[in-house]
């Protein structure tokens, strides 16, 4: 566990009518200022997101290719911390970033990436995995599994109860990785960064668990990363259902122990029926 990640403060616990002062552990929340350069010498700021530090440089990477404003790892040289709150992204020579498809208020806060958004067609950025067919099936006993293994490797969460998480499983419900954010947008962003710059992607035969609500920026950020099931603890958004069935995507929400909800691609669960 990285120190920088949890801040502890000194707090008034109030119970039966009595205060008592102890330390309280919270989640880390700082903004994180993403620099593009590219041509040699042009320099753009690309974004300020609000994060809990840590896994920068896959924040970063992560951002840039769910936005749509790079195509894949092979467009970057290098990633660089400025300094704890900035990241400097430097593109290969020749590489020119599409900055057209990210036409937005590049201000993100923890609890919404997509508010800045100029409008519905600016955010529906195109995934280079669209044309990558699959066979892909999940148990419903699986499923059922999946928040009990998120809730045991939830290590800040623990400690805080203050981060959103977003995890990767294979159809056997097999634990594969986890990155954790004060920002639900971040966490994905850092899961789907390490994926790129580990060419790893796309991760089409994997299961996304997400641990609070499934929005629309996060279906389209799984879809950009070629992922065919997102499992959400939370419910989903309508936009999110509507653009999930539109890429093909098995969306489940309510994830609870033997129950939940399909709202799209029902035909990737194997749902055991009992003689």
């Amino acid at each position: 566990m990285k120190s920088s990640q949890i801040a502890t403060f000194s707090i008034s616990r109030v119970q039966a009518g009595r205060a008592v002062q102890q330390e309280d552990a919270l989640a880390v929340e700082e903004p994180l200022e993403i620099r593009l350069v590219y041509d040699r010498q042009l320099q753009k700021n690309i974004a300020v997101t609000m994060r809990t530090p840590g896994n920068d440089a896959e924040l970063a990477a992560g951002f840039l290719f769910t936005e749509g404003i790079i195509q894949n790892s092979a467009a970057i040289q290098s990633i660089q911390q400025a300094d704890d709150n900035c990241i400097v992204v430097t593109l290969q020579p020749g590489m020119v970033p599409q900055l057209q498809k990210a036409e937005r208020n590049f201000y993100t806060t923890s609890s919404c990436g997509v508010c800045g958004k100029a409008s519905i067609d600016a955010i529906r950025t195109i995934s280079p995995f669209t044309h990558i067919t699959d066979e892909l099936h999940v148990s419903d006993q699986v499923l059922e599994t999946l928040t009990d293994t998120l809730q045991q490797q939830q290590v800040v969460f623990e400690s805080t109860g203050g981060l959103h998480a977003s995890a990767l499983f294979n159809t056997n419900g097999e634990f594969i990785m986890l990155r954790e954010d004060v920002g639900r947008h971040n966490a994905l962003d850092k899961l789907i960064g390490h994926c790129l710059l580990n060419n790893l992607l796309p991760v089409s035969n994997t299961i996304l668990l997400l641990s609070g609500r499934a929005s629309f920026e996060l279906v389209q950020k799984a879809a950009m990363a070629g992922i065919r099931i997102i499992a959400a603890v939370g419910a989903p958004s309508s936009l999110a259902v509507t653009l999930a069935a539109e890429h093909n995507i098995t969306l489940i929400g309510f994830l609870r122990r033997q129950r939940f909800n399909i709202y799209t691609g029902i035909r990737r669960v194997n749902i055991y029926v009992p003689s």
